[in-house]
């Protein structure tokens, strides 16, 4: 698994970077990820009711962070794995 992507998409919610967002979006191998991505972008463009907004936000974060925890999970298991 690639954190790189998850990594990218954190740092480019948190620095409003819609543009560099949408080409992760394109980009990335993770299906699920792009999916999350299409459903911010879709809403903070097109929605005028600010929680909905907000709720796909969460929805975004909420699924970095759990990619990020089971790839430092696979990535645990595999140094003991190694050793």
């Amino acid at each position: 698994m690639n954190t790189i992507d998850y990594d990218k998409a954190l740092y480019y919610t948190h620095r409003s970077e819609w543009d560099n967002l949408l080409i992760l979006m394109v980009r990335t191998q993770d299906d699920l990820l792009s999916k999350k991505i299409e459903q911010f972008l879709h809403a903070y463009n097109f929605e005028y009711d600010y929680s909905v907004i907000q709720k796909r936000l969460t929805a975004l974060l909420r699924y970095i962070d759990h990619a990020l925890e089971a790839s430092e999970q696979k990535t645990g298991a595999e140094q003991y794995a190694y050793s």
